[in-house]
């Protein structure tokens, strides 16, 4: 475990995260926005829903319905932040 947390190009890729915009980074982080959706479209569904239809039902149906809305709208965003880093 220590040697993964030493490798250099966990490091360098690490750093790239918060200073480079390219493919590896932008698929990076659209897995981290689909996943942090999902967990808050969980919370969402059971607040709102949760006695009605049942908390775990309520849960599920949150957490697929959530990156619908995250998706296109952060494939847009890292598009325009390329364009504007380009120009």
């Amino acid at each position: 475990m220590f040697d993964l947390l030493h490798d250099p190009k966990l490091i360098e890729f690490l750093h790239s995260l918060n200073t480079e915009l390219n493919l590896t980074t932008g698929f990076t982080w659209l897995i981290i926005a689909v996943i942090l959706s999902m967990i808050g479209g969980a919370i969402g569904g059971m607040v709102l829903a949760g006695k009605d239809i049942g908390y775990q039902f309520a849960a599920t149906m949150g957490s697929l319905f959530a990156p619908v809305g995250i998706i296109p709208a952060l494939i847009l965003g890292l598009f325009i932040l390329n364009l504007l880093a380009n120009y």
